[in-house]
């Protein structure tokens, strides 16, 4: 069982960037597809980015060419690299865990993701 922590939310400018981070203990990241959802004030959660160790990441289409997904198995951390943030972004990211996707076909629905992080808040001011 793997046990995930997010961080590096916060407050930022439109336009503006910001790297989160997701740090797993108990096993490693390359032992799962990792990916990143969100969630805006009333609204279901939405799927931002996924990777595992065998195929290319894919990314929801509003962060498409906007946001970045990476991992560092040294540091057994998952990243989600923001740039040009619009106050449509602000949201709780979530970092998740798929046993099933570690080495085929990313998942996209929530419902595939058997482990998650607490959220970090991420707001994008205008």
């Amino acid at each position: 069982q793997v046990q995930l922590v997010e961080s590096g939310g916060g407050l930022v400018q439109a336009g503006g960037s910001l790297r989160l981070s997701c740090a797993a203990s108990g096993r490693t990241v390359s032992d799962y597809g990792m990916g990143w959802f969100r969630q805006a004030p009333g609204k279901k959660r939405e799927f931002v980015a996924a990777i595992n160790q065998y195929s290319g990441p894919i990314y929801g289409d509003s962060v498409k060419r906007r946001f970045t997904i990476s991992s560092d198995n040294a540091k057994n951390t998952v990243y989600l690299q923001m740039n040009s943030l619009k106050p449509e972004d602000t949201a709780v990211y979530y970092c998740a865990a798929d046993w099933t996707s570690r080495f085929g076909t990313l998942k996209r629905s929530e419902t595939e993701y058997d482990y998650w992080g607490q959220g970090t808040q991420v707001t994008v001011s205008s």
